[in-house]
């Protein structure tokens, strides 16, 4: 008997039954749904918490401190052991950030800057891993510069009863920041290298933080460092009675070394092997992934629990489908008799009810996952509204309380479908025994 004719045999023999039919795949579908719905609120809140909450750079990102040597750790990383960083697969970009080892004593427009320091970073790095900005754009030309989202003139600066300006209100103005340097002779020389403000950083994410730093790129670095002839701009310091033999700081070199690194991950689910790649090639680093693990954890055991809950809903959807089969066996009795008495194999006839109870499965799965996005897109669009009107509580806009990854769909199809052929495989078991003789004479 071909597979055809038995698709054939078992549609006709499902159409004869509609109601009973529609009423089992229902059970089935409401079942798996409810499978579906349940275990997304725990993949809803783990993309929200870890994923959204947290922040897309502070997961991404993996701090590396040193590297192995001889000596032990150094701390001071060259451009050879950066260029491997961002060879490394699945890494976005590699950012640097050092500290100007002067205070520069910004001012705009003759008027001091209350600045927390000048850090000299790659703007084109920063631009590939999403430098936070609360206003303006990142710097495109060598003179142009970011002011923290803090930064503000000092109250002596400001005229009676004037407020500081705001964060926003630098944007356009150009910053003067003066370098100074002793020549060998102690002569003290100075010069004002101008950069345009063009961004504002983003707030920090702690309350207690505060960001009044300028940030400045490799090229105005190189001016500064053109004019102090020393690496970061290092001023030297001349002998006195405290200092006997003064300090003399390193001159400008071939090659840069830095000491803030970080490394970004394309995505949040390659950071764990980035951070192993880079530590077994020497590299001392730690990432937001490593804390995050138990998180994880606890949310893997909840998805777990809420699957298995989910389930017990298609186990109960289970008990109409071994009913249905059952009475489908009862009812066809003389065509099973007709099949055996021309000579089908008892395996036919089991095939014939497996697949009939399998297509109740797919049909129900299919089904209840239609209803379960839909459910999923109406409690996000909903429970927010819902929550702000009565409880009066602000939800944040990209917050998700149920997520339906591909493979969760394809997780409760499964289970739909295993339930469904464990079901009917008794039924069809007891088809393959019917006497012929009986089943002919409707004599069960």
């Amino acid at each position: 008997m071909k597979f055809t004719d038995q698709f054939r045999f078992v549609r006709q023999n499902m159409k004869k039954n509609k109601t009973r039919l529609f009423m089992t795949v229902l059970a089935t579908a409401m079942g798996c749904s409810f499978l579906i719905v349940l275990a997304s609120v725990g993949f809803g809140l783990q993309k929200s918490i870890v994923d959204n909450i947290v922040g897309d750079r502070m997961v991404t990102a993996i701090d590396v401190f040193g590297i192995e040597s001889d000596s032990g750790i150094d701390q001071s990383i060259g451009l050879d052991q950066v260029a491997f960083l961002r060879s490394v697969d699945h890494v976005k970009a590699v950012t640097y950030r050092n500290p100007v080892r002067q205070p520069l004593d910004p001012t705009v427009d003759g008027v001091p800057a209350h600045s927390g320091g000048v850090l000299n970073v790659d703007f084109d790095a920063e631009t590939k891993a999403g430098f936070g900005l609360s206003a303006g754009r990142l710097p495109q030309a060598g003179d142009e510069a970011i002011v923290g989202y803090h930064i503000r003139v000092p109250a002596e600066g400001l005229k009676p009863n004037e407020e500081p300006p705001a964060a926003e209100d630098w944007l356009g103005l150009t910053m003067n920041l003066n370098a100074a340097q002793i020549g060998k002779d102690g002569t003290k020389k100075t010069t004002a290298i101008p950069v345009k403000i063009v961004g504002i950083a983003s707030k920090p994410t702690r309350e207690w933080m505060t960001d009044s730093r300028v940030y400045i790129g490799n090229e105005t670095m190189n001016e500064i460092e053109r004019f102090t002839g020393t690496q970061w701009g290092e001023p030297r310091t001349l002998p006195s009675e405290e200092n006997k033999e003064g300090y003399e700081p390193p001159g400008l070199q071939d090659t840069r070394h830095f000491n803030e690194i970080q490394v970004i991950a394309n995505s949040a689910d390659r950071v764990k092997g980035i951070s192993e790649q880079i530590r077994k090639a020497g590299y001392y680093n730690h990432s937001i992934a490593d804390e995050l693990e138990q998180v994880n954890l606890v949310f893997l055991i909840m998805k777990i629990g809420l699957v298995f809950v989910g389930t017990i809903a298609v186990l109960i959807a289970s008990i109409g489908i071994y009913n249905t089969m059952t009475m489908a066996v009862t009812e066809r009795a003389q065509d099973i008799g007709i099949m055996k008495a021309i000579g089908a194999h008892p395996s036919a006839i089991r095939r014939i009810f497996l697949l009939e109870s399998a297509m109740i499965g797919v049909l129900g799965a299919v089904i209840g996952t239609a209803v379960a996005y839909l459910i999923s897109i109406a409690v996000n669009a909903g429970l927010p509204f819902i929550i702000e009107s009565f409880m009066e509580e602000q939800v944040p806009a990209d917050f998700r309380f149920s997520w339906i990854p591909p493979y969760l769909a394809v997780l409760a199809g499964t289970i739909s479908l295993a339930v469904a052929l464990l079901s009917g495989s008794r039924p069809a078991g007891r088809a393959t025994r019917i006497d012929v003789l009986r089943a002919l004479r409707r004599d069960m």
